[in-house]
């Protein structure tokens, strides 16, 4: 979870101490919102913890397409296989 109190901080002072802060994402594992003027520009995270972000939202992306597909099935918009692949060949000239 984010902490406003340690995880924001302008540009101006990442640049000053980039050491501080890949310290500081090492131990925490916790994003950091840099902003400028202000305003939240960027948000740097340690490479574990993103890859682990991907790794999430691949995992989701992937539920996601087998929940549509589930209900396409329940909602009776599917075809048999054999009556796909039968009109594949037919389009494409593929004996069988």
């Amino acid at each position: 979870m984010l902490d406003i109190t340690r995880d924001i901080h302008s540009v101006t002072t990442f640049r000053r101490n980039p050491a501080q802060f890949m310290k500081q994402l090492r131990k925490t594992r916790q994003p950091v919102v840099l902003t400028v003027k202000g305003k939240a520009e960027l948000v740097i995270r340690d490479a574990e913890s993103y890859q682990r972000l991907l790794d999430i939202a691949a995992r989701a992306d992937v539920n996601e397409a087998i929940r549509q597909g589930l209900l396409d099935v329940h909602q009776g918009r599917t075809r048999p296989a054999r009556e796909v692949f039968d009109e594949v060949r037919r389009r494409y000239g593929i004996p069988r």
